[in-house]
């Protein structure tokens, strides 16, 4: 009976060590057998619980080990379970609390935690935003690691408001003292990796003068071969790029316009142009060439330089045959009525009723052609044959009349003696007896 008694306890030593979770008589103690040997070691807290706490009902297989087996309501051990208030997680409590107590965790292991950043950082799960903090978004991790919250990697898409709540000098780095003068929407211009080299110059956000920049020190300027012009950069250019230009003459400075307009430095007088000493602007405005308001004041030349026929209207088929230039009978403002003045010594002044060249000159042509030429240039020369002798009666005793060539010039004297000896005047007319305003010779 002693024999059987060891045996049936050797068996059932032999059958505890090969399977730690069989069924085991109540009358062995927790402390006499070694946990170590099952892979699941009894340490912190699980080494003061009684052994029915995690093998209920005595049975010791398929007894788990991992935490969320038994903490959890319901489980196969019937442990303490997550409370109410606990974060959202994984059931992995190892994750973050040591076995030792519930209360110490050790590390917040954030890959076990379900949910937003601020679902437990929100100043009373868990450490929040601080008061100072930069105005964003709650995804704590678009900026921080979840092994600290400082050396955080910004992330610009987290941040709310403009750049400088935060790009103030003060909170984070704002314009230095070079800077040019701008608003404050740093992201105008700059990308959030890198101040420099920015992407961009929006000048729309650029307070000041073009020339403040654009000065040749902090942005390009004008070049030394820019035509002399006021630094309103933008009159001229756009904000794009200096070509093409859209020129505005008002910003040029004062001075010629041939100080620019000679061919090089901008387009100047073709070789067809009429010869003028004259600046562009007496004849063109600053919008276009053509059409042209013809200032005849700074031309230089003859009329007929110009007034050919081909570069100007010249003379027409039936035009008064002369060699004299246009204005010496038209004026620069039209070609009617005619102005000229006779200058020549045989002209017999000027006639009444103001009658047409050709009224004398024939010929239409500035050469006379005399009706009487052997009487020129008298007034015989065109009148001889309205010559009436009747009124014109030399003297008396006998009656006798004078000839044409005796009165070729009609308006000088005439007198009309008593006898053929023409030694006593008996009537005196000392002329002019007619005159060449006059309307007829009566």
């Amino acid at each position: 009976m002693l024999n059987l008694k060891l045996l049936s306890l050797n068996s059932l030593i032999l059958i505890f060590v090969v399977n730690p979770f069989a069924i085991a008589p109540a009358a062995v103690s927790p402390t006499s057998f070694d946990h170590f040997s099952t892979g699941f070691p009894l340490d912190g807290a699980h080494d003061s619980v009684e052994c029915g706490s995690c093998h209920k009902s005595g049975v010791f297989t398929g007894t788990p080990t991992q935490c969320s087996r038994c903490h959890i309501g319901g489980g196969i051990a019937g442990s303490s379970t997550k409370p109410p208030r606990h974060i959202t997680s994984s059931n992995s409590c190892d994750s973050c609390h040591e076995d030792s107590s519930w209360s110490r965790v050790s590390v917040v292991d954030h890959s076990a935690v379900f949910g937003t950043c601020s679902g437990c950082h929100n100043g009373n799960i868990a450490t929040g935003k601080t008061p100072t903090h930069i105005t964003s978004g709650n995804t704590c991790d678009d900026c921080h690691s979840t092994g600290t919250w400082t050396s955080a990697r910004f992330d610009h898409s987290s941040v709310t408001g403009s750049c400088s709540t935060c790009h103030n000098g003060t909170t984070a780095t704002g314009k230095n003292n070079t800077h040019i003068a701008s608003l404050n929407t740093c992201d105008d211009c700059h990308n959030n990796s890198r101040w420099s080299p920015a992407d961009r110059v929006d000048h729309g956000s650029v307070l000041g003068t073009c020339a403040r920049c654009h000065n040749g020190n902090i942005a390009t300027g004008k070049t030394p071969t820019h035509i002399a012009s006021g630094n309103t950069c933008d009159d001229c250019h756009s904000t794009n790029a200096w070509t093409p230009a859209v020129f505005d003459h008002d910003n040029v400075n004062p001075g010629t316009c041939t100080n620019c307009h000679n061919g090089t430095t901008a387009e100047g007088k073709t070789p067809n142009h009429l010869s003028t000493n004259g600046q562009c602007d007496e004849c063109h405005s600053t919008i276009s060439w053509v059409p042209a308001n013809f200032n005849h004041d700074f031309v230089t030349g003859s009329c007929s330089s110009c007034h050919n026929g081909n570069t100007a209207p010249g003379k027409p088929s039936d035009h008064f045959v002369t060699s004299l230039q246009c204005d010496t009978c038209h004026s620069t403002d039209r070609w009617v009525p005619i102005d000229f003045s006779h200058s020549s010594p045989a002209y017999p002044g000027d006639h009444a009723g103001n009658p047409d060249c050709t009224t004398c000159h024939q010929g239409n042509s500035e050469t006379v052609i005399w009706a009487s030429p052997a009487y020129k240039p008298d007034c015989a020369g065109c009148h001889a044959n309205d010559f009436k002798p009747g009124p014109h009666k030399q003297h008396e005793n006998p009656d006798h009349s004078y000839t044409v060539s005796e009165l070729r010039d009609c308006s000088g004297a005439c007198h009309m003696y008593t006898n053929s000896s023409l030694t006593t005047i008996k009537k005196n007319r000392p002329g002019p007896e007619h005159r060449a305003s006059d309307g007829d010779f009566d």
